[in-house]
């Protein structure tokens, strides 16, 4: 099974969304991939409730994308979690790349980087679609390699 990470600050809302949809969608299209997400910086999620973002949560419904019950918390992003993924993807170039310089700087160059900002700048209906938008490109890259 190919592991991909999605990265975002909190691992609250736009990793998770991404995280539960890819996995969605590369399970109907019987795909090898499995993802995963962590946050960079979850000390900046002062104002997260419960598990997951209410806009994922919603969003993901809204697709019929179910989340299991336990939902985990966010976690914060290892070394490990680094080496054991195939593809990287950190959902905001801009809020992300400083970030990783400054915490991972030896694997700034190795990740993809996409540009979905957050909620301070961006509504949850057009980040979260852009990122499902994001996905589908990638569910048919990967299907097609």
């Amino acid at each position: 099974m190919n592991k991909i990470l999605f990265l975002c600050t909190g691992n609250y809302y736009r990793s998770r969304f991404a995280e539960n949809l890819f996995n969605w969608l590369a399970s109907k299209q019987g795909l090898d991939w499995q993802a995963d997400s962590r946050g960079l910086g979850l000390e900046h999620g002062t104002n997260n409730v419960g598990a997951i973002s209410s806009y994922a949560a919603e969003a993901l419904a809204l697709r019929l994308v179910t989340i299991p019950d336990d939902e985990r918390f966010p976690k914060r992003v290892t070394e490990e979690d680094f080496q054991a993924a195939v593809r990287i993807i950190a959902l905001d170039e801009s809020e992300h790349r400083p970030l990783m310089n400054e915490r991972f700087p030896q694997w700034v160059d190795k990740i993809e980087y996409w540009l979905v900002h957050d909620i301070d700048q961006t509504s949850p209906a057009a980040a979260l679609e852009k990122i499902e938008n994001n996905l589908l490109q990638l569910i048919q890259q990967l299907a097609q390699s």
